[in-house]
């Protein structure tokens, strides 16, 4: 599994769309007087879009391959991937600011005291 960047730009195009398709025809049997199951169902639904922009905008920034998160543009001679820990050595949390606005970036760096940073391989 690998991602790039044009496929990335091309789902953050996508996921506004499927938003308002969502929206649009998203039907919620039930009544208010009931435990509806469906209703819970379709906020998670509207919850996965706001989660799916942000896990795109993260891919986007980071400038990096990093085990299992493979970008295309990163990677060694062998097509390994390619770390990028003096720019990406950091937790990130996006906070979602509305629809149709850019989230905020928060970073927290890594620090590691008894382990040592290193180039994986996989082969």
């Amino acid at each position: 599994m690998s991602r790039n960047d044009s496929g990335m730009r091309k789902a953050k195009e996508l996921i506004p769309e499927l938003r308002e398709a969502f929206w649009k025809d998203v039907m919620v049997p039930g009544s208010s007087m009931d435990l509806n199951q469906s209703l819970e169902r379709a906020g998670r639904v509207a919850d996965f879009l706001e989660f799916a922009e942000l896990l795109v905008e993260d891919a986007l920034h980071r400038k990096e391959s990093c085990g299992c998160h493979f970008n295309e543009a990163y990677q060694t001679p062998d097509h390994e991937a390619l770390r990028n820990d003096d720019a990406c050595c950091y937790v990130a949390a996006w906070e979602f600011m509305g629809q149709g606005q850019a989230p905020r970036l928060h970073k927290e760096p890594l620090v590691f005291e008894n382990v040592k940073l290193t180039q994986r391989s996989y082969k």
